[in-house]
């Protein structure tokens, strides 16, 4: 008689593959987002500095999508890898800081231990 396997513990691994996958793209896109807010700072004193409003008017919208997409992959990575509320207020509180997001990436719920 050949063996069943339980679902549930069929689809832990996968579940287990997807919440690293989310992990993953979160901290790729809090790097992300900290970089275009540095970056949008910098443009902000050069528009009024040297009068050149350009700088502001591409990172703007960029840093914005970015924004809106490291809020959202917390809500979903907080979900999925069930993060304390107090560590998700920490990782969305992180997100207005300038480079706050560098701070988010490196967050241990993130970076499990690597194997020796």
């Amino acid at each position: 008689m050949p063996s069943q396997s339980n679902p549930a513990t069929a689809a832990a691994p996968a579940r287990a593959g997807y919440a690293g996958m989310l992990a993953r793209a979160f901290r790729v896109t809090a790097i992300a987002e900290a970089m275009s807010w540095l970056l949008l700072i910098v443009a902000t004193i050069v528009k009024y500095s040297a009068d050149a409003p350009q700088g502001v008017h591409v990172l703007g919208p960029i840093h914005g999508a970015l924004f809106t997409g490291y809020v959202l992959l917390a809500l979903v990575v907080a979900y999925q890898v069930r993060w304390k509320a107090r560590t998700l207020l920490i990782v969305l509180a992180e997100s207005v800081l300038p480079g706050g997001g560098f701070l988010a990436a490196r967050r241990p719920e993130l970076n499990p231990p690597r194997a020796r």
